[in-house]
């Protein structure tokens, strides 16, 4: 193995469920694990097995990881208990990741406050949980919790922790600084001394940002000897957070010559897979993020435009394409060309840069995002948009109109119920079809009263499922009079794809989601219209 080469170990599924206002369902958890894997991280942490009914349904059907190492997190057994009798331990042991990463005590103020047990105890409970775990997955890790406290404190005993978890197995030895206050020539100092003193252990780092130096300790401690990096997407965490792997990527690849598994291709996904974590936790972007944030590569007025429209150098550290994003001059439609260009190319639609209808869908890509419309988010809405300008997507259906009610009652058992039954007027093929459905809420009876529509007609759609649906706020200060923007994930054989719809009506905006994720598919299985 290259001494260059960092491993990168995302904590996300676990350390950002931890953030306050976040919760992960199962498929925001596959959706997100899958998505990490394809771009080349090492370890994809997928939460504490036992811990909660999320967890455990997530663990039951883990996702098949291609390039990433699946691992399971848990803590050291419980004192007054053996290894092979510690419910925590056995919840690792049956969970279907080939990896585990187990959380020690290695700061002796902890163990005597927290565990009240001899500090030679707490070397037991770390050397045979390790060696309990190596013995049945396939990797060991050691998350030395409080670590950089700890050596403050007392070097001695931490670093026998971090010998006991080497003595058991453990592949990696994890510094972690905890509670976040730890500063970068510090970390420095203190890796370097771990791995004077373990000069065959394979040490990692894992920091929270309370200082807001969490990306800087992580690349302190590389420099001093350290070659694994936990983090998460975006620097979600408790507290203030924890070390944001999408900043770290982007540096490691474009700042440094250390060596991570994110290749040049995987790294121009960077932005998408950013902004992937904050649709599916259903809230705004960070604008002035590092690297993935809108206003990274904007440009306003005076000399900085004139000087980026001569070389883009002047005025930006990295090409914005290396990492997914786009340059955004606010005074010159220019970047959206270029932008519209270069998305185009990524669906295969080849247009000559001065074709007329691309200034139209600059145009309307511009008017429709100022509406509320995120495109960056809803691929599959783009690309008919974009077809749809250069006359390529056929009229599969149209629709007359539709109608939602809901009957909230009691039944005749006294329950309070609420039934949600949608009709749908569409024509097809010069025919035109009324169908009535029940549904799960309105747009579940909207859904299906369409597919009941469209289906005789259109039957590749039985393979089409809906599998995620996201409202936002877009004018909050409308109240209920707000204009909505609607997120739907739709899953099929030919993958997964989102679409979305802006309304004033949160039903209006459902629908157009609904029907552009219906006209996609139709599109992408190359069917012609119905006759």
């Amino acid at each position: 193995m290259s001494d260059k080469r960092i491993h990168l170990f995302d904590t996300t599924l676990r350390d950002g469920a931890q953030t306050q206002g976040v919760d992960f369902t199962v498929a925001d958890k596959v959706a997100i694990a899958e998505a990490l894997d394809r771009i080349g991280l090492d370890y994809v942490e997928g939460g504490w097995p036992g811990a909660n009914p999320t967890d455990d349904a997530f663990f039951a059907e883990p996702p098949a990881l291609g390039r990433a190492r699946f691992v399971a997190f848990g803590m050291t057994r419980r004192p007054g208990r053996s290894a092979e009798n510690d419910p925590g331990l056995a919840a690792l042991a049956d969970s279907h990741a080939p990896a585990v990463c187990l959380v020690g005590k290695t700061w002796d103020f902890h163990v005597d406050l927290a565990l009240g047990i001899p500090l030679t105890e707490n070397l037991d409970l770390i050397r045979e949980s390790i060696a309990h775990m190596a013995g049945r997955k396939e990797e060991a890790l050691f998350d030395a919790e409080h670590f950089f406290d700890g050596w403050k404190a007392n070097p001695g005993y931490a670093l026998d922790c971090l010998k006991a978890a080497a003595e058991g197995g453990a592949s990696w030895l994890v510094l972690c600084d905890t509670n976040g206050g730890t500063l970068p020539d510090e970390v420095r100092r203190i890796v370097g001394e771990v791995r004077a003193a373990l000069p065959e252990a394979r040490l990692g780092i894992h920091c929270h940002n309370d200082t807001e130096n969490a990306v800087a300790n992580s690349l302190a401690a590389i420099e001093a000897g350290a070659r694994q990096i936990q983090g998460t997407l975006n620097g979600l965490g408790e507290r203030c957070g924890n070390a944001n792997l999408v900043s770290l990527i982007a540096t490691l690849a474009l700042k440094t010559d250390w060596e991570t598994g994110v290749d040049a291709k995987a790294l121009s996904q960077l932005t998408g897979l950013s902004r992937l974590l904050d649709e599916r936790l259903n809230r705004a972007s960070r604008t002035d993020a590092a690297y993935v944030g809108e206003r990274a590569f904007a440009h306003k007025g005076g000399l900085h435009v004139s000087a980026v429209e001569k070389d883009p150098r002047s005025y930006e550290h990295v090409p914005p394409e290396s990492v997914g994003n786009r340059r955004h001059i606010v005074v010159s439609d220019q970047a959206g060309r270029s932008n519209i260009l270069a998305r185009l190319r990524e669906i295969g639609v080849e247009v000559e840069a001065d074709d007329r209808r691309v200034g139209r869908l600059v145009e309307e890509v511009k008017r429709r995002e100022f509406e509320g419309y995120a495109y960056d988010a809803a691929a599959a809405s783009f690309e008919l948009l974009a077809r749809r300008e250069l006359g390529e997507v056929p009229d599969y259906f149209e629709l007359s109109r539709f109608r939602v009610m809901d009957d909230r009652r009691w039944n005749a058992r006294g329950e309070l119920v609420t039934e949600s039954e949608a009709t749908v007027t569409v024509k097809i093929g010069g025919r035109e079809l009324m169908t009535v459905a029940d549904g799960n809420g309105p747009v579940d009876a909207l859904d299906k009263a369409l597919r009941k529509a469209l289906n005789p007609a259109y039957p590749v759609l039985e393979t089409m499922r809906l599998v995620d649906y996201k409202v936002r706020i877009l004018t909050p200060q409308a109240g209920t009079e707000a204009v909505t923007r609607v997120m739907i994930e739709s899953r099929g054989r030919s993958g997964r794809w989102t679409t979305v719809g802006v309304s004033p009506n949160i039903i209006d905006a459902s629908f157009n989601a609904l029907a552009d994720a219906i006209v996609w598919k139709l599109f992408r299985s190359g069917l012609a219209p119905a006759a």
